[in-house]
């Protein structure tokens, strides 16, 4: 319940990204915030490049700034009435977008204005996720944020095509004012959930934070005091808080070397970028038009059928996640994402697809193919290490500054498409094809392994100076043998086994230290 509730955070996110596309090409609209040559005829109404641009871009700008002061809002107000006070924002901005009668402006200032939310909503719920989730499911709930960002993108889609045979202002003020709706339920259903453990320990508030833990892992409150998961965990928290309390944490920690802070600030930001630059967005902003310039008669369907690809595919991202960890799904659908958008590309460069319909058909193809990679892997992957990469100390402000990251090249994207297609056509897809090549260098060379980690051990292993990314998979805190010794004996403790194995890891610390002496 926690995940799907936290995760409505994700479900606005991609309702606000997936509408836009759609609505761009509505008549009512067109008629209302386009040039006409003929006034009251749609089919002579056009946006230009710039106008365009503007109107679908500048909800990344007002993302990028709430992602930036999503950091402070979530430590300051605690990280549930932080996303309580950013649906409110969000619906601020709605309101003023389905306002809007004849003022492009007004539209855009209205999405500027959401994209504030929807910004630190993106900065608040992953975190807020990694912070309280158990370590072996973290992934898979961090990853339900991804999902409903495609649950949103394709519930915008399937509305739009309701909406669009509309002659009036309903066709798109129906489509946009619904997202109040998505607000309202995570805005009140959040404030039933347990606050994040690692940020009420942060304020001396340990006996809550035990019971958060305990509602989080189902364990009866009389069992709280003597259960030795619990027990474990908030020792471990209230020891990583104590030590990075001996130095206070401002933004320009986040671009100190020590630690790996530095380093960890650079990876979380380059991830985002280069999900950005998968080249996702450009099907899913500009898809109805991308489409519709292949020569297809209804490009609104073909949205939908990208969107359910996009959406299915997220639940298998889910568990390949979780089975095989972070880095090798990282690493593979960059790859698989680069074969298919060079394939695009070609296709589309070789002939002109709206006179060769199988040319057409094969770049339909090779987009549901990137994007069924693109959902299983770069999707759901780089929000969940967004949640888990950073220490407790500047997780907000990392985390904020990584997803700004992705806001800032969400913009570029979204605002300059218009100008690089016009310039070189389907060529596009090569740029994308090779930025995904990059992503899976950067992973490779750079990616530590975190899948199964409690996140004080993952900050364990970024800073253990014998642990390379390439050989993190097999890292294990002090006591245990392996990765896997870990994770059994973790799974024994929380089935409520006899303690034999805990028993054995302590007689190995004594062991250790005997030799060391």
């Amino acid at each position: 319940m926690l995940a799907l509730v936290a995760s409505m955070g994700g479900f606005i996110f991609g309702y606000d990204t997936g509408q836009i596309s759609d609505i761009m090409l509505m008549d009512d609209f067109l008629l209302r915030f386009a040039t006409c040559s003929t006034p009251g005829d749609a089919t002579t109404c056009s946006f230009s490049t710039v106008r365009e641009g503007l109107i679908v871009s500048l909800l990344s700008i007002g993302t990028l700034v709430g992602a930036l002061l999503g950091a402070p809002t979530a430590d300051f107000l605690g990280r549930r009435y932080a996303m309580s006070v950013e649906c409110v924002v969000f619906t601020v901005g709605v309101i003023i977008q389905i306002a809007s009668e004849q003022v492009w402006q007004q539209f855009a200032f209205g999405r500027f204005v959401g994209g504030l939310g929807v910004g630190a909503l993106s900065a608040a719920v992953p975190m807020y996720q990694a912070e309280t989730a158990p370590s072996q499911i973290r992934g898979t709930l961090t990853a339900t944020y991804q999902l409903f960002i495609t649950f949103g993108i394709l519930v915008a889609y399937c509305i739009s095509i309701g909406t669009r045979d509309n002659s009036n202002s309903g066709s798109w003020r129906i489509v946009v004012g619904i997202g109040i709706l998505w607000a309202l339920i995570l805005g009140i259903g959040i404030l039933f959930m347990p606050e994040s453990p690692r940020w009420l320990a942060a304020h001396d508030r340990v006996e809550e934070a035990r019971l958060s833990l305990a509602r989080v892992r189902g364990v009866p409150e009389e069992e709280v005091k003597n259960h030795y998961i619990i027990t474990r965990e908030v020792e471990e928290i209230k020891s990583s808080i104590e030590f990075e309390r001996q130095v206070r944490a401002g933004w320009i920690d986040c671009f100190k070397p020590q630690n790996k802070t530095l380093y960890r600030t650079l990876l979380g930001m380059s991830l985002q970028s280069l999900q950005q630059l998968t080249g996702a967005n450009y099907f899913f902003y500009y898809g109805a038009t991308v489409f519709e310039s292949v020569g297809l008669s209804d490009s609104f369907v073909t949205q939908i059928i990208l969107g359910a690809v996009n959406f299915f595919c997220t639940f298998g991202g889910m568990y390949v996640l979780e089975r095989f960890g972070r880095r090798r799904p990282l690493i593979v659908g960059g790859i698989w994402q680069s074969i298919w958008l060079f394939i695009f590309a070609a296709a589309g460069t070789a002939v002109d697809p709206t006179t060769h319909p199988g040319m057409g058909k094969l770049m339909i193809v090779s987009a549901c193919m990137f994007i069924f990679g693109y959902a299983m892997t770069w999707a759901p992957g780089i929000w969940i290490l967004i949640g888990e990469t950073f220490p407790t100390r500047t997780r907000a402000k990392q985390g904020s500054l990584s997803t700004a990251a992705n806001w800032i090249w969400n913009f570029i994207l979204a605002f300059f498409t218009p100008f690089i297609s016009s310039a070189i056509g389907y060529r596009y897809g090569f740029v994308f094809a090779a930025c995904n090549l990059t992503g899976a260098v950067v992973v490779y060379f750079f990616l530590y392994e975190s899948s199964d980690l409690s996140l004080e051990n993952v900050n364990m292993m970024y800073t253990d100076p014998n642990c390379k990314p390439w050989t993190s998979r097999e890292w294990a805190p002090a006591g245990y043998s392996s990765r896997q010794d870990l994770i059994d004996q973790t799974r024994a403790a929380e089935a409520h086994k006899p303690h034999t194995l805990e028993e054995g890891r302590m007689e190995k610390l004594s062991e250790s230290s005997a030799d060391g002496s």
